[in-house]
């Protein structure tokens, strides 16, 4: 049975606190956590070694920005996402022709075209090979940026009548830090397109304000003023566009420290990292011990990946002046202790929401549905399927950061009409992890609810 990091045995913890001892500090890292930050880090190389996990780009860039590395282990991850996206993409990444040549029908907006533009995955794909610091080949470097540049037009020109792009905000942003890192161009119009969204207040969703969306429009911004890939005035409404995003954050911080949530937190604090202001503003260390008190809550490789970065100190800005000179070959990956098994059996109520005009009423399905002591989310959904009447079924789609609920009783999350499957637990707390990961208590009601972003 795997053991506890941090409990191996003396030898093995003295042995991690000397190494610790002997990394250079960053001002933005956690303060004293040292230790805990490399058994994170050894734990997420665990993880990344998982054959069957799709490989996640964010993964790969965690492990770059880490103080300490499996030199070897992260090429071979590197090697395996290679292989993923050559699979993924097929021609797109070698093609010599003109991109476009697939994607005739993407200004119609149909879900096929919704599911090729998959402008956020190429983007922290850039930004993974830039973190190698081995030069790209020249021709394969200016497919990807061509891709990602007709992404971004695609993106948008897909949705301009709905003045939004058609996967989101969030995706959009990424594309452009993801060329700012590597130091290529953006025109103007896109840039203006975020900053009006950001001026006018576009990346709430109907739950409230998405504080991970506005975090790395700010992050992107940042990026573009600290390269000089804008002109001065643009450069000023930039720089007045991340210290108004600072400040909403700051005046949002929860009393428990975090800006929205403990996911959305890492992003927010990668603007102060980002901004060098992280030392000076007290919300940053408060957001950085709530994070630390709440470091179980990032348990699989995708969360990890979010929370690594800033318990390290690092934004992802750092990747676009790294040196990989004499890095510390120094991490073994260490498995998390499992879970272990709980006895005997708990009920949970399951009631699924329509308010929206195509459904036929708002209440669609509400039973109790009875699962094992440790059963996730998803094991309850696959129970229902089991226990009816009435007849319940559901759908998912397979994510880098695991099962995404896509479709509730034949009504599907569709992307190009901003409408998703929120989960809940009543009367109206939403969840903060996936399907995959959690697991409720005896007696909760869980509510599933189509609702618009």
């Amino acid at each position: 049975m795997a053991q506890h990091p941090l409990s191996r045995c003396g030898v093995c913890l003295l042995l991690v606190l000397l190494q610790a001892a002997l990394l250079p500090a960053r001002l933005c890292e956690a303060p004293g956590q040292a230790a805990v930050l490399r058994a994170l880090s050894s734990q997420l190389l665990a993880l990344a070694a998982d054959p069957e996990r799709e490989p996640d780009p964010s993964v790969y860039l965690a492990l770059r920005l880490a103080g300490e590395h499996d030199l070897r282990r992260e090429q071979q991850y590197l090697e395996r996402l290679q292989d993923a996206f050559q699979h993924r993409y097929g021609r797109s990444l070698q093609a010599a022709g003109d991109p476009r040549h697939g994607a005739a029908d993407t200004e119609h907006g149909t879900s096929t075209d919704v599911e090729w533009l998959e402008t956020g995955r190429l983007a922290l794909y850039l930004l993974g090979l830039r973190a190698t610091c081995s030069p790209l080949e020249h021709k394969l470097l200016r497919s990807l940026v061509t891709w990602l540049k007709y992404y971004l037009e695609e993106d948008w020109a897909g949705s301009r009548r709905h003045g939004h792009p058609i996967t989101s905000y969030y995706q959009y942003s990424l594309g452009v830090l993801a060329l700012c890192v590597h130091r290529k161009r953006v025109r103007e119009e896109v840039i203006r397109r975020l900053l009006a969204a950001e001026q006018h207040a576009k990346f709430g969703y109907s739950a409230g304000s998405a504080v991970d969306t506005e975090a790395v429009v700010a992050v992107a911004f940042t990026c573009l003023v600290q390269e000089r890939l804008v002109g001065s005035m643009l450069a000023a409404e930039l720089r007045a566009a991340v210290h108004g995003a600072k400040k909403r954050m700051v005046e949002a911080q929860g009393e428990d420290g975090f800006f929205g949530n403990v996911y959305s937190t890492p992003w927010a604090m990668q603007v102060f990292i980002a901004t060098n202001s992280c030392e000076a503003q007290a919300p940053y260390g408060r957001a950085m011990a709530a994070l630390l008190q709440h470091v179980d809550a990032f348990s699989t490789a995708a969360t990890l990946a979010q929370a690594l970065p800033v318990l390290h100190g690092r934004s992802y800005l750092h990747i676009a002046s790294m040196h990989c000179e004499e890095e510390l070959d120094t991490l073994m990956p260490i498995s998390p202790e499992p879970l272990s098994e709980l006895p005997g059996n708990k009920t949970v109520r399951l009631v699924v929401e329509c308010p929206l005009p195509p459904c036929p009423e708002r209440w669609l399905y509400d039973h109790s549905v009875l699962v094992p002591a440790g059963a996730t989310l998803l094991d309850v959904l696959r129970a229902a399927t089991e226990q009816g009447p009435p007849d319940f079924t559901f759908d998912t789609r397979d994510t880098p950061q695991g099962p995404y609920l896509s479709g509730v009783l034949g009504l599907e999350a569709q992307q190009q009409k901003r409408t998703y499957w929120q989960l809940l637990t009543a009367p109206s707390t939403s969840l903060q992890m996936g399907i995959g990961d959690y697991r409720p208590c005896n007696g909760e009601t869980l509510i599933l609810r189509l609702s618009e972003w």
